[in-house]
């Protein structure tokens, strides 16, 4: 049973930032000629678009498995679950992180959540997972730990 999933699909600023491509490309193909600068402009800049949505990581809690990206852990061998916001979550993904954890966060989504892995043979201390939705995460991480436990 799924209880959460989140694709971290890039916000409008990255987007926006992103059409910054058009004139560079058209600038470059513009020697070769204007048509093929103007169609190589708007179709890499169309790729690099759809490549950032299709690429996006995925954070789900599903069959007992906490998911982050490539990276999977068993929810039984999760423990307590912290949310970071604003000053507080720069601080989790900086000054404050742990070298040894496994991060999996972007830029464009402000909130992440530390999941305490409690797993002895496991190097990594937590996982920090960058969420537009922490509350439900958490919750969904609880909810799953607790059928598990069942």
């Amino acid at each position: 049973m799924q209880r959460f999933r989140e694709r971290l699909v890039p916000g409008v600023g990255p987007m926006l930032a992103a059409l910054l491509l058009l004139p560079a490309v058209y600038i470059i193909f513009l020697p070769i000629s204007p048509v093929i600068g103007a169609f190589a402009c708007v179709l890499l800049t169309a790729l690099v678009e759809v490549l950032l949505v299709v690429t996006a990581p995925i954070v789900a809690v599903h069959d007992g498995l906490l998911v982050a990206g490539a990276a999977r852990i068993p929810v039984g061998l999760t423990g307590e679950t912290e949310q970071f916001r604003g000053p507080d979550a720069v601080q989790a993904r900086g000054p404050g992180l742990d070298a040894r954890a496994y991060t999996m966060f972007r830029g464009w989504v402000d909130p992440v959540v530390r999941v305490t892995v409690e797993d002895p043979d496991d190097p990594a201390p937590y996982w920090l997972v960058s969420t537009r939705r922490p509350d439900e995460l958490r919750a969904a991480l609880a909810a799953e730990r607790t059928t598990a436990a069942s």
